[in-house]
């Protein structure tokens, strides 16, 4: 494996080449180990979401390329809507982790600080997604060609087609993602990992091909002493330039934030975590209408709620194209992520996964013709079921998933299996919903 593809532009080409050249990889824990050392070369220190990943390597290089795709690469959507549009998805699930770090991408790509006051601050554009981000969050089947229509319509505020399928992309990784983040509890992971002096070691390739960045200043996003700590800010540069634009804006954001501020005595490393603090922007700001959540979709009225068939709206058939010609190669990006979270190992039966990535499809009203789903019942044991259910429908960072007692002895890259089983289904069944909308909307 060459850890920089050929079709991915960086900002280093000449490192980037010269590994390209000279660097092979030979093991899965080579690989491992060396898409690990470009996120701590990129900023410092490894994030939660990747040390969990590491023990798949092949899934995390195609989620990271992902990532870094619909956040920084060719789209229509410029850069500071698509992390706002981060911050939305991810605080309909409470999500401080997310929220923060997309909170300080956002300022760091020139978004008005103002925005983070909340949801009423933003343009009405943005605004008008509130509604199939929320549906998208917690009922996906109820998205409907008529919410596609009223984003569309002419007007000021109207979206094009273009911009509204990278959004619903966005929505739905970043809700997949939360489920990911609460299931391998990195959302409450405390214990803050080494850092490397200005997050660049030396001999080691500075492209942002694995890690999800550009050319952008690395992401904090911690708060003050009394919560977890996050990653903190690499340079004083960036400590100055963050704390300009927070000043920028109104005097009510300085007294919301009065109390979380030192002198300026304090040390480079105190600076650096209370300016991290400002940066954590609470959730709810961002959320309209908190009670709306996921429902039991078996409960709902059948003749009003349609089963969702997959022999009638398949990804293969149907989503892959559509997304493809829609949002150009993202496509491809997002089914090489399904097909390697099916490809990795598992040390269980292969219908045991089947069964996990049906029960899933399940709940969220999505039923496979040909699947006996007793074998759902038959495979997946009652804790099992109960945990798989909470990550995906109920992600919030104010719980804690209920680990099933047999996984006493499961090895900790089987249980971040599942958890990507569960992230990547969520992601599916929330992009054929939305997908299935669009189409209905363009051949109405």
């Amino acid at each position: 494996m060459i850890i920089c593809t050929k079709n991915m532009d960086y900002r280093f080409g000449t490192q980037c080449q010269f590994v390209q050249n000279q660097v092979m990889v030979n093991s899965e824990k080579d690989r491992a180990s060396l898409l690990c050392m470009k996120a701590l070369a990129n900023r410092g220190r490894l994030d939660s979401v990747s040390q969990q990943m590491a023990s798949h390597p092949q899934y995390l290089e195609s989620f990271l390329r992902t990532q870094h795709y619909i956040l920084y690469m060719d789209g229509p959507l410029p850069l500071h809507y698509r992390h706002y549009i981060a911050i939305m998805a991810a605080a309909r699930h409470h999500c401080r982790y997310l929220v923060s770090l997309h909170s300080a991408q956002f300022l760091r790509v020139d978004g008005d600080p103002l925005w983070l006051q909340g949801l009423e601050a933003a343009p009405p554009r943005l605004r008008h997604l509130d509604h199939i981000n929320k549906v998208l969050a917690h009922q996906p089947w109820l998205t409907a060609r008529s919410h596609i229509q009223a984003l569309l319509k002419t007007g000021e505020q109207c979206w094009s087609l273009a911009e509204l399928v990278q959004a619903v992309v966005l929505l739905a990784h970043c809700h997949s993602l939360c489920s990911f983040v609460f299931g391998s509890g990195s959302d409450s992971d405390s214990i803050p990992t080494p850092r490397v002096h200005h997050g660049t070691p030396p001999g080691y390739c500075l492209c942002d091909a694995a890690n999800g960045n550009t050319a952008l200043l690395p992401p904090p996003a911690g708060p003050t002493e009394k919560a977890p700590r996050r990653r903190s800010l690499d340079s004083s540069c960036e400590v100055a330039y963050l704390r300009e634009q927070i000043q920028k804006s109104q005097e009510e954001i300085k007294e919301r934030k009065a109390d979380r501020l030192h002198s300026q005595t304090l040390s480079h490393a105190d600076v650096e975590e209370e300016d991290e603090a400002m940066f954590s922007a609470d959730p709810s700001r961002f959320v309209t209408d908190p009670e709306f959540g996921y429902q039991e979709f078996a409960r709902r009225e059948e003749d009003h709620f349609q089963v969702f068939r997959v022999q009638d709206y398949s990804w293969e058939d149907h989503g892959f194209s559509l997304v493809n010609r829609l949002y150009s190669d993202i496509g491809h990006l997002l089914d090489e992520r399904f097909r390697n979270v099916a490809s990795l190992p598992f040390p269980h039966s292969p219908d045991l996964k089947r069964a996990i990535w049906n029960y899933i499809h399940c709940i969220y009203g999505i039923r496979y013709d040909d699947y006996d789903y007793g074998e759902v019942n038959r495979l997946l044991e009652r804790g099992l079921k109960l945990y798989i259910k909470a990550v995906a429908c109920y992600p919030d960072s104010s719980k804690t998933p209920l680990c099933p007692l047999s996984w006493a002895h499961i090895k900790a890259s089987e249980k971040v299996h599942v958890n990507l089983l569960v992230m990547e289904a969520r992601l599916q069944a929330e992009l054929l919903y939305a997908l299935r909308a669009i189409t209905q909307y363009m051949i109405a």
